[in-house]
């Protein structure tokens, strides 16, 4: 038994899941995810195991030009699935059989927390998403290569819904605890420019902070 598996690589293909979905009854495949939405794709792999699946074959799905992770990401967590399944089913992607050989999950490169000073989260919840939030962090990941400030200065997080939906797309900037509403592609940018370039705090972009009460 042969199982075809459509892989969304991004946010923005848990945002479009029924495209995805719509997708992959045509193609008679399920869905998984690489990050953020479910089914993830070792809990599909599991599922197709335990079903008596022999055949398991993975495509990478990218619906938009966003940044999202690499195909190897798919071999490379399909590879650490198959070193502690149980049952290890025939895994291609792109035709190519996975080894259980692929790199691990760890690295030393990501043992250590980036030396960030400013932690950036912009929200990719539905409603953001909806109105624009890809394009926002589009404009912000561009502003701030084009400053020169990379993850150890401003790790920026692609995060789900932040809840003041009606403001969105939302963004927030810790440590300054500073909300931001209506974050479009060129407000992006002057936060990027005048708050984190001049120290400016953009205040007709700030989002009124009710505070807890203790």
């Amino acid at each position: 038994m042969t199982a075809l598996v459509l892989v969304g690589m991004s946010i923005a293909e848990v945002n479009d899941r029924h495209v995805l979905a719509a997708r992959a009854a045509d193609e008679g495949a399920t869905v998984a995810f690489l990050q953020h939405g479910e089914p993830s794709l070792v809990d599909e792999l599991t599922r197709l195991a335990g079903d008596g699946v022999d055949v398991i074959r993975l495509e990478p799905v990218v619906l938009t030009d966003a940044r999202s992770p690499g195909r190897s990401w798919v071999r490379r967590v399909a590879g650490h699935w198959l070193r502690e399944a149980r049952r290890r089913p025939t895994i291609l992607v792109g035709g190519t059989p996975v080894t259980g050989e692929e790199a691990a999950l760890t690295s030393s490169a990501w043992e250590h927390v980036p030396g960030h000073s400013r932690h950036l989260l912009v929200c990719r919840g539905p409603r953001c998403s909806a109105r624009g939030a890809q394009q926002t962090s589009e404009a912000f990941d561009s502003a701030l290569r084009e400053a020169g400030l990379g993850d150890d200065d401003v790790l920026v997080t692609q995060t789900g819904c932040l809840f003041p939906c009606n403001q969105a797309p939302v963004v927030v900037l810790h440590p300054d605890d500073a909300w931001f509403g209506g974050v479009d592609e060129a407000a992006a940018r002057r936060i990027v420019i005048e708050r984190l370039g001049w120290g400016l705090s953009v205040s007709d972009l700030l989002l009124p902070r009710k505070k807890h009460q203790i």
